[in-house]
């Protein structure tokens, strides 16, 4: 993906990794989410940060990325830094040894932690900017919080997945979390962010990762 004069390589996992600044962006990873709802009293299986961190290891290896950063929501609640299994807490400390590891704030997590790495409300490299929340008429801004994804609909058979979605000037991430949702980027939340006519948007498939038309893209 060419986004702004620089070039990605978006991956199926849902990071995108820019060789040339050897950094790997995600979003919304929402670790602890699943904990969080069983301190609420709703009781759900809390493997979900288990499931992010391991295949969030395996991109960083995989891409040998020097700096990894995270556009916030990376935690579900602020709290969640405090409540890592000690199995996560061991791999995350791992993965922060191996990188330059950046956490962005987000609306789910807007305090600093302790956890290693820095933390900052955005930050900018190269000409752009990463943070959390999309804006409108921003240039050069790099996002996530809105979780987008396409809804297709070709010869009589629909398919809904979550992507990576720009026009040139705005680009949103999918979320990375394993226990997060999506939302459908032809619903009213991403009304007036994106200038159509200019549109890329890129689907996560199992193993790779597929250009779509927009002209192809169905509500629901």
């Amino acid at each position: 993906m060419r986004f702004a004069g620089h070039n990605f390589e978006p991956l199926p996992s849902g990071a995108l990794f820019w060789h040339a600044e050897r950094t790997l962006l995600v979003a919304d990873l929402h670790l602890e989410k699943m904990s969080s709802f069983a301190r609420r009293g709703q009781m759900l299986p809390p493997y979900d940060t288990g499931m992010t961190l391991a295949r969030l290891e395996a991109d960083i290896r995989r891409t040998g990325a020097a700096r990894v950063v995270s556009l916030g929501d990376s935690f579900h609640r602020d709290e969640g830094t405090t409540t890592l299994s000690e199995v996560d807490r061991a791999r995350l400390d791992t993965m922060i040894d191996m990188a330059e590891w950046l956490w962005l704030s987000g609306n789910h997590d807007p305090k600093p932690h302790a956890l290693g790495g820095r933390c900052l409300p955005l930050l900018e490299v190269a000409g752009l900017t990463l943070a959390h929340e999309p804006q409108r008429g921003a240039a050069g801004l790099m996002a996530g919080h809105l979780h987008p994804a396409a809804h297709i609909y070709i010869d009589g058979r629909s398919s809904r997945r979550p992507c990576f979605v720009h026009d040139n000037r705005l680009m949103i991430l999918p979320a990375y979390g394993a226990s997060t949702g999506s939302i459908n980027i032809l619903s009213p939340a991403f009304v007036g962010l994106f200038h159509w006519p200019g549109l890329e948007v890129v689907m996560l498939g199992k193993d790779r990762v597929y250009p779509v038309s927009p002209r192809r893209l169905v509500r629901g």
